[in-house]
């Protein structure tokens, strides 16, 4: 019998090099749908306010992010489950966990705090895991678009008009990124970009932050800190919200130090793959995909099953064309087991860049 030999340095710098070192020789999983799985629980409002936002003068139902402070419990439990299901890396419950986003709560001033607080529940879950089996888990700070776009006027009648500017898109990230990281994340991710300059706002903000701690590049092994990037194609066209073919997509992220790049949400597997396959042609860094379970139905809801959406994922594995799999809306940890089972059997896409650090 062959002994399986785990990593025994599970320091922060640990973490990253077994990151790398695992992503050279497997498909990483990524975790599924948060928001799907929240409303399993069916929450009223009292129990997204808790006693601590009980006289809180505004509605809070519905912001998930909240629930880090409030129902740390379920946020822990469903990290745990995906965990479970296969997932090598957790998303922090973090997508709307900015300012920016906040304000249509009236929260503004809790951004740095439940970035903290939902890094720490993942990394909990991360960590027990680890207790419990010896493989390293890791944690990726989830970094939503915003609700205000940078390229594009919601005035009709004003189309010179911006409901934001970079330099606010730049603050509001950066406080989120210093949750994220004081929360203990192993990386960031940027996700469901639907506008590349709110994206490249988030990604300067990144980059500036983590040199100021100088952690872009670990001293110890020469790695970058990991950085993720995910767009979203949002509809037949081809294009993000702010009209980006996948091409110009990739070329206006690849100047930084990615960790991998891809593509998330809108879509299903299906209607994803062939965007995916165009960044995979063109991208020399890891490519990551993490669809939605189909299309949503007349109600909204995802109806396709995990065997199903395996049978469709199967295809980016037999086409080699990605590092990483997850699901997005509608995804539960049975369709990430689903995926964690087929992409057992499968090598992960080969890297033609210098840092993919195939010595690992």
């Amino acid at each position: 019998m062959t002994r399986v030999s785990y990593p025994t340095d599970h320091s922060p710098s640990g973490r990253i090099a077994e990151l790398y070192r695992l992503a050279n020789h497997h498909i990483l999983i990524l975790d599924g749908a948060m928001g799907t799985m929240i409303q399993r629980y069916q929450l009223d409002e009292s129990d997204y306010r808790g006693e601590r936002f009980a006289q809180h003068p505004h509605p809070v139902k519905g912001n998930n992010d909240l629930l880090c402070l409030t129902r740390p419990d379920i946020i822990r439990d469903i990290h745990a489950e995906y965990i479970a299901a296969g997932a090598h890396i957790l998303e922090t419950n973090t997508f709307n966990a900015q300012r920016i986003s906040l304000a249509d709560y009236h929260m503004e001033e809790l951004a740095y705090e439940i970035n903290v607080r939902a890094a720490q529940l993942a990394r909990e879950a991360a960590d027990e895991a680890t207790i419990s089996d010896g493989k390293i888990r890791f944690v990726a700070g989830a970094i939503g678009p915003t609700n205000k776009t940078a390229s594009l006027s919601p005035e009709v009648n004003d189309p010179g008009f911006r409901a934001i500017s970079f330099d606010e898109l730049v603050e509001a990230y950066t406080e989120q990124i210093c949750g994220l990281l004081d929360g203990g994340a192993d990386a960031l991710l940027i996700e469901t970009i639907f506008d590349t300059l709110n994206a490249k706002a988030a990604l300067y903000a990144c980059i500036e932050e983590l040199e100021r701690r100088q952690m872009l590049v670990d001293e110890t092994t020469g790695l970058h800190f990991p950085i993720l990037i995910s767009g979203t194609i949002t509809d037949a066209s081809g294009r993000t919200l702010s009209g980006q073919t996948p091409e110009a997509f990739f070329i206006s992220m690849s100047h930084a130090p990615l960790f991998s790049i891809g593509f998330n949400c809108a879509l299903g597997a299906e209607q994803l793959l062939p965007y995916v396959e165009i960044l995979a042609d063109k991208a020399p860094m890891r490519v990551s995909a993490y669809p939605n379970a189909g299309l949503p139905n007349a109600m909204g809801h995802y109806d396709q099953t995990p065997t199903e959406m395996g049978a469709l994922v199967r295809e980016y594995l037999d086409r080699g064309i990605v590092n990483i799999l997850g699901g997005c809306c509608g995804t539960t940890p049975d369709h990430i087991r689903e995926i964690a089972r087929i992409s057992a059997s499968f090598k992960p896409r080969t890297l033609t860049y210098h840092t993919a650090t195939a010595d690992l």
